[in-house]
């Protein structure tokens, strides 16, 4: 939280809502996934809706609300007297260390418990709050905790709004498969398509599975997108066959568009320091998200390739998340014999937090090499910065088609079909080399910093996704 974000103002339209419903009128109930993508989206949802003078209750593990918080970037939760967090006290549970062949499955023991350990004080709080509000009632929560939500069929003024923490694209792919293609799309979407072979272990599969299940109870879905990126999936969820005539509404950016680089209560981490020693547009950012860790090997070769490349570059080398990030240890990967050394003035290893969003929004970056997770994708396409795509499980691979082929602001560093094999030091030097120095890379680098500045546009008073928040908010507060 080492950044300060330019306020969300309320025109005037919004302070006249805000009058008129008033506090208490209704209260919104947040229910993250306790995964740091999915923590991360909904408080910064929270922000948003917090801005119409609507108290937000959000509620997770004693664990994964303190890592929400002390992870969130370009702004401070504590700050806003309007949000609450609610937290419940869990059993232990076991928090192995990751496993790069097997995706997520360490985690799941924290999935599991969260499921099924938060239904009974969810269910108390909500009966709770639902003599508080004296309008409605209004439940937030992940796709992947509907179990936890279900007990909301016997609150009175309560009705909930599943939120998907991926892309309406593969929403849309997801949903339409499942359905057995109920109509006909254009075969560009189609094209490339990569399969779901390996995206998930057959555990986590079954886990998603069984949360679907809990899922008719919902009033409508909730997108971290925006109609200016994803207008084509977010009309085909539109159709009856997939939406069965609930609303939709896209909110993002959920994340702040505007960061100060300059003004901050904390000092800044040293990386941002480094980077205002660096040229404009001359950075390459590199950083795999929290739930995905490469093989001592493929370190390696990633190592060689930045080392060999022309461009200066952050790396963010951590393991992936444990279930527990505050508890025991974890691995520290090794590097090439006196790479840090060599690396100096031309690289920045950091194995610590990284202040994801306000390296994005630095002037000196010039790309991101990520896995395509969607909350790092949201925040990439805000910033304007192109993704040099390196999918590893789950919705990425999906992600990846999207970025690279739809909308045409990155290129691919591993085809997700050659999932199994290395990524040689060659091809991480080719790639960012071809993005910052070819024709091709060029135009990429432009619709990217397009798109960015449209998006960022958008939340602003009469943009797009303004006037989806501002729907959103009239429609839980009729």
């Amino acid at each position: 939280m080492a950044a300060l974000i330019t306020p969300l103002t309320l025109n005037p339209f919004t302070m006249s809502m805000s009058n008129k419903h008033g506090p208490g009128q209704v209260i919104v109930v947040m229910v993250p996934f306790p995964a740091q993508g999915h923590l991360n989206q909904l408080l910064h949802l929270s922000r948003l809706i917090s801005a119409y003078d609507i108290p937000v209750h959000y509620v997770s593990t004693t664990i994964h609300n303190r890592q929400a918080k002390l992870r969130v970037h370009g702004w401070d939760p504590l700050s806003i007297s309007n949000i609450h967090f609610h937290d419940f006290q869990t059993p232990s549970f076991p928090s192995p260390p990751p496993n790069p062949n097997s995706p997520l499955g360490h985690l799941l023991p924290s999935f599991e418990l969260a499921s099924s350990h938060l239904r009974k004080p969810v269910a108390s709080l909500l009966q709770q709050l639902s003599s508080a509000a004296k309008r409605r009632l209004v439940i937030i929560h992940d796709s992947l905790m509907s179990s936890v939500v279900q007990d909301l069929v016997l609150v009175p003024n309560a009705e909930a709004y599943t939120f998907h923490s991926v892309s309406a694209f593969t929403v849309f792919l997801h949903l339409w498969e499942n359905l057995g293609r109920p109509f006909a799309v254009q075969s560009d979407i189609l094209k490339d398509l990569p399969s779901l072979d390996g995206c998930f272990t057959s555990d986590f599969a079954n886990f998603i599975s069984s949360q679907h299940d809990c899922m008719k109870f919902n009033s409508g879905k909730i997108y971290n997108t925006c109609k200016l990126i994803e207008t084509p999936y977010l009309d085909l969820l539109a159709k009856e066959q997939i939406s069965k005539n609930k609303k939709q509404w896209p909110l993002g950016p959920f994340n702040p568009v505007s960061v100060s680089q300059n003004k901050t209560p904390n000092p800044r981490h040293q990386c941002l320091k480094w980077l205002d020693k660096q040229a404009t547009s001359s950075v390459i950012f590199v950083s795999f998200g929290t739930t995905s860790s490469l093989s001592d090997q493929q370190i390696q070769e990633l190592a060689l390739g930045l080392e060999k490349g022309v461009q200066n570059f952050i790396w963010v080398l951590r393991d992936a998340d444990k279930g527990d990030v505050f508890g025991g240890e974890v691995r520290r990967a090794i590097l090439p014999k006196g790479y840090e050394e060599r690396m100096k003035g031309k690289g920045m290893i950091v194995r610590d937090w990284a202040p994801q969003l306000e390296i994005l929004a630095h002037p000196s970056t010039a790309g991101f090499m990520s896995h395509c997770g969607w909350n790092s994708c949201m925040e990439s396409i805000t910033m304007g910065v192109p993704i040099l795509a390196w999918p590893m499980h789950s919705d990425q691979p999906r992600n990846t088609v999207l970025i690279t082929k739809l909308l045409r602001i990155g290129l691919v560093v591993k085809n997700w079909s050659l999932r199994d094999e290395l990524v040689v030091a060659e091809t991480v030097g080719d790639v960012i080399k071809k993005l910052m120095t070819s024709e091709e890379g060029g135009e990429i680098r432009r619709r990217a910093a397009k798109l960015g500045g449209d998006v960022r546009m958008s939340v602003a008073g009469g943009g797009v996704s303004r006037l989806e928040l501002d729907s959103f908010i009239i429609h839980i507060s009729r």
